[in-house]
């Protein structure tokens, strides 16, 4: 029997002890290791030893309880460490040694254990050879390497990456070989502890070499199912088929290949999160990403893609097809070889940069002409075009962009509001109180909502992006300061703000809540999460109200003669002199109103259909959480293909099948951007840059939200974190918030205009590593000017 075979863990440091001369690819720093009763019987004899082995060293005073790693229990990071103690102090030596010891729970085989301090550590990090939380197969790696601490990542006090590699994977499928180290050494340790799971810490110096601080066994193992490994295997296999499928060249799409991710064009991460439960992701489906998306687009002038498909799911998870995006933002008529060509070079650039995932349309994408269009695109992709090609391209924008600009009969921002304005004086009558008379009703009002609502909503969306992509572009012409722009835009009243002054109103005894709720009752935080509770369905809306901003800082923005002048030239320069200066502002203000009043209005047909929905559930044994488990379609099917037996047994089983499959599926990770099928194999989180709206300061304790957060919590002076962020969160603003932070979002989301009405500081898209880092403080400082968002101490 091998000496590898015989292995058997004991304490910490005893642990230690016996891989030091095993493990090859790390090294254990020279330890020693005495019992707390030898330690309480013989202080100064222990101190004498420490200080003749380490002599002038810089140590590392740690637990190694008897408790801490065992078979059956943890207690991971329960008991003190105590770095950097210098061995040549016998003051501080002894004080590290009883800081230690008094932290553990006292019994006398209770070890103290003293090691050398690693030194130069640029990465340190925890390795779990398994998901903790069901066994699936994956190497979960969190590492920091930012601060050079040791301690980041098992103390939960900073930002660190994180990553899960499948344990099936082929090592090619590893791109960094500093991870391919830290899997290394992982796997060596399975196989000397014969022990695949596995909780591992470790270091790595300035010259790559590795160093091993702890190997304990994962006690909730014997927890976890054995068939989940071969599950995932199955499941991963079948998803790599379909993303190889989808990635081939498809008749009428420019694109060799295709990328997946989830905040690009209409970012779903945002709206309904990475994980929709079935009829949020279905009705979401259904009113935006099956065919509005790119009808509406068509409408203005860009390539139509005849009723394509957005988004796809995945396990449950909603991605978008990122080819189908950019094929849709290119203009009409342009040639098919240049449009590939394009959308080829679109793609490569996502790909090299993914932390621009949120920002295509400014940052990789151009879908319409600015004033910096010609400097920006021979700077992202020098020489991609020829200059017929080139010209093709801006002539395509520049028409479809005079047309966007352009006011008259035939604006389609004019016909979207007008279309819009109909959808608002939709009735929401007393029916029958039948089930299929709540059903059809429901049918009813999302087919109105998706034919009038979300397609004026997406026209005028798009109209948005085209007019913060101009003045983005004054302010880098110097045509306009960043402080003006910012000016400007606290002078656009959305309904949003309207919705503060009534409820302000009410606080004041001038409204009544009848009336308030009859305006915004239908809002709730999730629009499309039947879950959710509507503002009038809360008892606490009115509750712990703070100091409420106003709605606008000044009534009107007046250009100066400069800033009208230079604008006009910029506006002639680029081809587009249909507008003035006055004209583009004027635009931009309609626009972005246009596109919150629109969202509030479909938002109403769409809550009053899920009401209406709630009431067939009722009437057929369906509660709220056993409808968000059904799909839209197969509910709306009982109107003309009945089913011939009792529906809430057929519906609760296919309920119940959805919940088994949603924890099945929470076993798969994935990246937020695949951009290629071996990427189901390594899934990185999400690494963003957060945009900054405005150029305000907030300092203050951190509260983080979620959709079933009660309203009446006191936010005053706080600066508040949400995932995925809506007009039912609007709420938060009567809260007088400190500043906002969200997971998932654009520059032109929803909250990013909210905070720029209201100066409100605010870091949106901030991405998984920053949003848990901030959202798991106690205290942060977000400076918009300066741009940054940081954690505080203390």
């Amino acid at each position: 029997m091998t000496q590898a075979a015989t292995f058997t863990f004991g304490t910490k440091a005893e642990t230690l002890a016996k891989l030091q001369p095993l493990v090859k690819t790390a090294t254990i720093p020279d330890l020693v290791f005495f019992t707390l009763r030898d330690w309480l019987a013989a202080p100064d004899d222990r101190l004498a030893e420490l200080q003749a082995r380490f002599r002038d060293k810089t140590l590392v005073v740690r637990s190694s309880a008897l408790s801490e790693d065992s078979a059956t229990t943890s207690m991971a990071g329960k008991f003190e460490s105590i770095l950097s103690v210098p061995a040549s102090s016998l003051l501080d030596l002894r004080a590290a040694v009883d800081q230690v010891a008094r932290s553990m729970p006292g019994h006398p085989l209770d070890k103290i254990l003293v090691q050398e301090m690693a030194q130069g550590m640029q990465v340190s990090g925890v390795i779990m050879t398994f998901d903790l939380s069901r066994g699936a197969p994956y190497y979960c790696i969190d590492f920091d390497d930012e601060t050079g601490r040791t301690d980041v990542v098992t103390s939960g006090s900073g930002a660190h990456k994180s990553l899960y590699i499948y344990r099936g994977g082929e090592p090619g499928h590893i791109k960094s070989s500093r991870v391919a180290a830290f899997l290394r050494l992982a796997q060596e340790l399975e196989q000397i502890c014969v022990c695949p799971a596995l909780d591992i810490e470790f270091g790595m110096d300035s010259r790559g070499d590795l160093f091993l601080f702890q190997v304990r066994r994962i006690v909730l193992a014997d927890n976890w199912h054995p068939v989940i490994e071969r599950r995932v295997a199955r499941q991963l296999e079948h998803v790599e088929r379909f993303l190889e499928a989808r990635s081939q060249p498809r008749a009428g799409l420019a694109g060799r290949r295709t990328i997946l991710a989830v905040m690009p064009d209409w970012n779903p991460a945002e709206i309904i999160g990475t994980n929709p439960r079935p009829l949020a992701s279905s009705l979401y489906r259904e009113l935006i990403t099956e065919s509005v998306w790119c009808r509406s687009r068509a409408a203005m002038g860009y390539r139509d893609l005849q009723n394509t498909d957005l988004m796809i799911l995945i396990a449950g998870h909603p991605y978008i097809d990122v080819r189908n995006s950019f094929n849709s933002f290119l203009p009409a008529g342009l040639s098919g070889d240049t449009a590939e060509t394009l959308v080829n070079a679109w793609l490569d650039r996502l790909e090299a940069c993914p932390e621009l995932h949120d920002k295509v349309e400014f940052e990789i994408v151009p879908t319409c002409i600015d004033f910096t269009f010609e400097s920006d695109f021979h700077a992202r992709y020098p020489g991609l075009l020829r200059v017929e090609e080139f010209h093709a391209l801006r002539d395509g924008l520049t028409r479809l962009t005079r047309s966007a600009l352009t006011p008259g009969a035939a604006n389609t921002l004019d016909d979207a509001l007008e279309t819009s304005a109909r959808l608002a004086r939709t009735e929401l009558p007393q029916i029958a109180d039948a089930p299929y008379a709540h059903l059809e009703r429901a049918r009813s009002l999302i087919e109105s909502c998706r034919d009038k609502g979300t397609y004026s909503f997406a026209i005028a969306a798009r109209h948005a992006f085209i007019a913060e992509a101009l003045l983005r572009s004054a302010v880098r012409m110097g045509g306009l300061k960043a402080d003006r722009l910012e000016q400007f835009k606290r002078t656009i009243v959305t309904v949003s703000g309207t919705m503060l002054d009534d409820y302000r109103k009410v606080l004041a005894g001038a409204q009544d809540r009848g009336h308030f709720f009859a305006n915004y009752g239908h809002l709730r935080p999730g629009t499309y999460e039947i879950t959710s509770l509507r503002y009038d369905e809360r008892d606490d809306l009115f509750q712990e109200a703070g100091e409420i901003r106003p709605a606008a800082a000044v009534d009107t923005f007046i250009l100066t003669s400069r800033e009208e002048s230079e604008i006009d030239a910029l506006l002639s320069d680029a081809g587009l002199g249909v507008v003035s200066a006055q004209g583009l502002f004027d635009y931009a203000a309609k626009a972005i109103a246009a596109r919150e009043k629109i969202k509030f209005d479909f938002t109403r047909v769409l809550s009053g259909a899920m009401s209406h929905l709630l009431r067939w559930g009722n009437k057929n044994g369906l509660s709220r959480d056993d409808l968000s488990f059904l799909k839209w379609r197969d509910i709306a099917d009982q109107i003309s293909v009945p089913r011939l037996e009792e529906l809430d047994r057929y519906f609760l089983d296919q309920s119940h099948a959805a919940r088994r499959d949603m924890t099945e599926f929470q076993t798969l990770k994935f990246a937020h951007i695949i951009a290629r099928p071996r990427d189901i194999f390594v899934a990185t989180l999400n690494r963003s840059v957060p945009n900054f709206v405005g150029l305000g300061v907030a300092q203050g304790p951190v509260t983080r939200l979620t959709a079933q957060s009660p309203s009446n919590l006191s936010l005053t002076g706080a600066i508040v974190c949400i995932d995925s962020a809506d007009p039912g969160f609007d709420w938060i603003f009567t809260k007088g918030i400190a500043a906002l932070v969200t997971r998932f979002g654009g520059a032109n989301s929803h909250m990013a205009v909210r905070c720029a009405e209201l100066a409100i500081p605010a870091a949106i898209g901030c991405g998984d590593q920053i949003f848990d880092q901030i959202a798991g403080a106690s205290q942060a400082e977000l400076n918009c000017a300066e741009r940054y968002l940081r954690r505080l101490h203390g």
